[in-house]
């Protein structure tokens, strides 16, 4: 037995299948797609935790007052 109850045997059929369906040139850039996401999730990941600690460190000074600039409020 394989993952999850399907064979080795099952996995190869199924991938022969899948190569066959959308050709090695169109899984290749769907791997290239999938591999560049991957990256740039990470990135914006890291983006963030910086951001996150820029934000911390400027924690003190008081937020800007928005009611001041409602057009609502008579």
């Amino acid at each position: 037995m394989g993952m999850g109850g399907i064979s080795v045997s099952s996995l190869l059929i199924i991938l022969v299948i899948v190569l066959v369906l959308f050709g090695g040139k169109r899984i290749r850039s769907l791997g290239d797609d999938l591999g560049g996401a991957i990256k740039g999730f990470r990135h914006a990941v890291k983006e963030g935790d910086k951001n996150d600690g820029e934000i911390e460190a400027g924690e003190d000074s008081p937020p800007p007052s928005i009611a001041a600039d409602d057009p609502k409020k008579d």
